[in-house]
């Protein structure tokens, strides 16, 4: 032994090799730890990655459904808001067509109402040329009787033929009248 102790002193040993006997009792104790790990350790670690892996899944595909409905929402806003702005265009087409037809309406009223207005005023002043002419003819037959009694020196009392005689010189002096204002039109 002697022998193998002094072999053993002679060989310089590798720092790089280890001894045998380590190196078998380190193996052995790698596998019991390996084997340990890989009984409890693997399916523990296994399940919490699956769970991981399957709340990750879950969240992308909650993020997936999420993103369609956001873009459902935002199709049917972007849907309503064209129906939106399609309700306003024709609201405001209608309110302008309303609005022309009651300025033609306000129109038609206002000249109605001033046709009306004139026409009244026409009757007015008819009437009051007629109630004139009529006073002036009453007041021009007296004044005529008058002045024809103060000629003849009688009075003439006769109110038919004073009438009559009144009458007849206005209507000739009407009838000239109407016909210088012909001759007057004829003539521009």
């Amino acid at each position: 032994m002697n022998a193998l102790v002094n072999m053993a002193a002679e060989v310089p040993e590798n720092p790089l090799v280890p001894p045998i006997p380590e190196l078998v009792i380190g193996l052995i104790a790698f596998f019991i730890v390996f084997g340990f790990l890989a009984k409890k350790l693997l399916p523990n670690i296994n399940k919490v990655l699956d769970e991981r892996r399957k709340q990750i899944e879950g969240r992308i595909e909650d993020a997936e459904a999420t993103q369609a409905e956001a873009q459902q929402v935002l199709a049917d806003y972007r849907a309503q808001l064209a129906d939106a702005r399609h309700e306003a265009a024709r609201l405001r087409q209608e309110a302008q067509e309303q609005g022309a037809t009651l300025i033609a309406e306000m129109r038609a009223e206002g000249q109605r109402q001033r046709e009306e207005i004139i026409a009244a005023g026409h009757a007015q002043i008819e009437a009051d040329r007629k109630q004139a002419a009529h006073s002036l003819r009453q007041d021009v037959g007296k004044l005529a009787t008058e002045l024809a009694g103060k000629l003849v020196g009688e009075s003439l009392e006769d109110v038919a033929r004073q009438s009559r005689t009144i009458d007849r010189f206005l209507d000739e002096i009407e009838a000239q009248a109407a016909s210088d204002a012909t001759k007057a039109e004829a003539g521009r």
